[in-house]
């Protein structure tokens, strides 16, 4: 077997059944698993229709065969309050005879060289292998936490002059609280029809949508959970404003006697156990989405540094995946923008493109990668770039 008889190309309407099939064989979703969650075979695939409608799904064929895949969802991002187009990749599977040829890096460089064309400067994913996209220079930018609390700790006496009401799924007030809350969030990604599809292709009909509305029915927040078995599970609760958060708890504690305990998801990176009266709640932390600057300059351009930082630095950036990234630049910074010029600074930063990454998308300080020998600067180099660039951690919470 060799990759000389490998041809690369986009999937099509026509590849479906062979998407759909190198899918759950990678994945392990059985009839069972099928069964278990309400989907039938027909289901998935026609599910997956608008995927290689609306996404860019390249694949690996071996004389007709599909051996390798992986897809793009297109998406908007809030980088620091700027609108950024970026690409989600997902649905990266190969068939285990085909492993160790090369050709999911073969299908990464045709797909980030789109990504270039298409003006996508960032792309993200949710990695299996950690260290495999690493070394392809992808980097953690972001956290999931977890959290358990037993019915008793729910906070108590809590008053807002607002209210909550469920609402159906497809409710014009869910949706567009979602893109307020993008457009105010750091990290937060826009969900477009596609994204908000796969938002839902796995929840049961019992799963309700919750928001609360200020006093002057104004919607300023929302919940989506299921009770199931005694538990109360948060998929995702999102809000505006500390009134809005306010009024959420209060309708979980009104769950109080219907629930044993509450579990959930938390994307803020922040620990939610102090909020609480009763603190000693269960939560764990884990690493959860990875992003790659595809090109830096383009990245660059839109950039928003901290507005007081002014000044320059050189930065020697290596990418031995894509060779258009792997340079130095000396970046001119001022007024919160920052521009490209050939000079030479005084100031010297070596790094990867992933550790450029998760700087620049402020999950960590340039101190603290220092201090992880991620970053080689001196003392006044590393000042300057904590200084300049906004340390807040995206909040992302989709999985495409």
């Amino acid at each position: 077997m060799s990759s000389d008889n490998i041809d690369i190309k986009k999937l099509t309407a026509q590849d479906l059944d062979q998407y759909n099939g190198l899918l759950r064989y990678a994945f392990q979703v059985t009839e069972k698993t099928l069964l278990e969650s309400g989907w039938e075979d027909e289901d998935i695939k026609q599910s997956k229709f608008p995927v290689l409608e609306r996404a860019n799904v390249w694949g690996c064929f071996d004389e007709g065969e599909l051996v390798s895949q992986f897809a793009v969802y297109p998406l908007d991002m809030n980088i620091h309050s700027v609108v950024y187009p970026i690409a989600f990749i997902t649905s990266v599977s190969t068939y285990p005879e085909y492993s160790g040829m090369g050709l999911m890096s073969q299908l990464m460089k045709k797909g980030l060289r789109e990504m270039r064309d298409n003006g996508q400067s960032l792309s993200l994913l949710y990695p299996y292998s950690i260290p495999l996209y690493r070394k392809k220079g992808w980097e953690i930018i972001s956290d999931k936490m977890s959290f358990t609390i037993r019915d008793v700790q729910l906070p108590k006496n809590i008053e807002v002059p607002g209210y909550v009401r469920r609402v159906s799924w497809e409710d014009s007030d869910f949706m567009d609280l979602h893109t307020q809350f993008a457009k105010q969030t750091h990290g937060c990604l826009f969900r477009n029809n596609l994204a908000w599809d796969e938002y839902w292709k796995w929840d049961e009909d019992d799963t309700t949508v919750a928001i609360y509305y200020r006093e002057d029915d104004l919607p300023r927040g929302y919940m989506v959970y299921l009770i199931k078995d005694d538990v109360m599970y948060i998929k995702e609760m999102i809000y505006l404003d500390m009134e809005s958060r306010k009024g959420l708890w209060k309708y979980i504690g009104a769950h109080e006697s219907m629930v044993s305990e509450v579990r959930g998801y938390n994307y803020f990176s922040e620990p939610i156990a102090f909020s609480f009266d009763d603190s000693e709640i269960k939560e764990t932390i884990r690493p959860y989405i990875m992003g790659r600057i595809v090109d830096t300059k383009m990245f660059l351009e839109k950039y928003r540094f901290r507005g007081e930082a002014e000044g320059n630095v050189t930065l020697r950036i290596s990418d031995s995946f894509l060779e258009w990234n792997d340079q130095s630049l000396t970046l001119d910074i001022f007024g919160g923008k920052c521009g490209i010029t050939d000079a030479v600074s005084r100031r010297h930063a070596s790094m990867s493109i992933g550790t450029l990454t998760t700087l620049l998308l402020g999950y960590k300080r340039a101190s603290e990668l220092a201090e992880l020998e991620r970053i080689e600067a001196d003392r006044e180099t590393i000042k300057f770039l904590d200084n300049a660039v906004i340390h807040k951690k995206p909040y992302i919470s989709d999985y495409i």
